[in-house]
């Protein structure tokens, strides 16, 4: 049986496999990225919307369940910038959706959640996850040395070689790279988000050549034959989001998670209808008809506050039409399997290929 190639990740975490579950905000568990970590993978927890009281706990969750390496992400987006015309406009457009549901008034557009800020590194620095990971840059330079003085491992996405060379800069100890086909929301920090849309099997490599720090692909990996393509390509490890949504241990809605059984990789599309950041989900009514509005929208993450209602109201319907679906273009390989044999399927199929090649 051939064997899976050492790398950093494997060496410098402990864990058997350089497989990591995406944090996935909104629909990540302690019981799933436990479940991943015992399975010898990287389990990880999006604690970008948490409280920190839910953080400590969601944490804790996890050293008890497991006891191994997990990786706790965080938002580093810029502060919004408050625009009363955008927020005027986008509650004009939303008025007949509020109206349709029975929803009354659309609530006063507020920061729904804040970026990585002092709290939430006096958190970390409590806390001690083995990996701290972070989404649209880095945090501040006086934050970021305190964690890695700490010694805990560092991650963040890139989805150009010019950001992935910012990051390593930076000290950032390895770099996701996030093709296009990635499901959520886009890493994409520097520039405009048009530069972040490249392809895995065109991005992956350009970044390995231009960085010496280890490289994790991310967007489109559903299976070992993406995971062994992703070795080859230079890759010291992967991410998968998307395959562990299906997985029993996810805080996804029962109708999205069909969903995600039955769709397929184009049926996806890149919106910015519900948050104010570009993120690819499944395509439904509201991307349809948000579409040509981005204009009109306040800034991440203010729109989650007025989009917020609507998406509730859709989930207590039972209705796809508000719900965000995110999704990457390898959601044709969903299966509903727990994540820890679901690790296990992955191993086997990225030794099989392995082997054959």
């Amino acid at each position: 049986m051939t064997s899976w190639p050492d790398t950093v990740l494997t060496e410098r975490l402990g864990i058997r496999y350089p497989l990591i579950q995406a944090p996935m905000a909104g629909s990540s568990t302690p019981a799933l990225a436990a479940a991943v970590s015992s399975a010898g993978g990287l389990g990880s927890l999006g604690l970008a919307m948490h409280s920190i009281e839910a953080v400590h706990h969601d944490c804790t969750q996890v050293n008890e369940s497991a006891g191994k390496p997990y990786n706790a992400n965080f938002f580093v987006h810029q502060e919004p910038t408050d625009d009363p015309q955008r927020n005027v406009a986008t509650q004009e457009l939303l008025k007949p959706y509020y109206k349709e549901l029975g929803l009354g008034e659309i609530p006063d557009p507020i920061t729904s959640a804040p970026t990585f800020n002092q709290t939430h590194l006096e958190a970390v620095l409590q806390i001690r996850p083995p990996v701290v990971s972070f989404h649209f840059g880095l945090p501040d330079e006086s934050a970021f040395q305190a964690i890695r003085e700490a010694g805990l491992f560092t991650l963040s996405s890139a989805t150009n070689v010019a950001e992935a060379q910012a990051l390593e800069s930076r000290g950032v100890d390895a770099i996701i790279a996030q093709g296009f086909e990635a499901g959520g929301h886009r890493g994409t920090f520097a520039g405009p988000y048009e530069t972040g849309q490249v392809g895995t099997l065109a991005l992956v490599p350009q970044i390995v050549d231009a960085v010496s720090v280890p490289v994790i692909a991310a967007g489109g990996i559903g299976d070992g034959r993406g995971i062994a393509a992703a070795l080859a390509l230079g890759a010291t490890g992967v991410q998968l989001g998307t395959a562990f949504l299906t997985c029993p241990e996810s805080a996804v809605h029962p109708l999205y998670r069909t969903l995600l059984g039955t769709a397929r990789g184009d049926q996806t599309r890149i919106t910015q209808a519900f948050s104010g950041r570009p993120a690819r989900g499944i395509e439904n009514r509201f991307l349809r008809e948000m579409a040509g509005h981005e204009a009109s929208f306040p800034d991440f993450p203010i729109l989650n506050t007025l989009t917020g209602p609507i998406r509730k109201a859709s989930t207590q319907r039972n209705s796809p039409d508000f719900l965000p679906l995110w999704s990457g273009q390898s959601v044709a390989f969903s299966r509903h399997l727990p994540a820890a044999e679901l690790v296990a399927a992955l191993v086997a199929e990225t030794e099989s290929v392995l082997n054959h090649l």
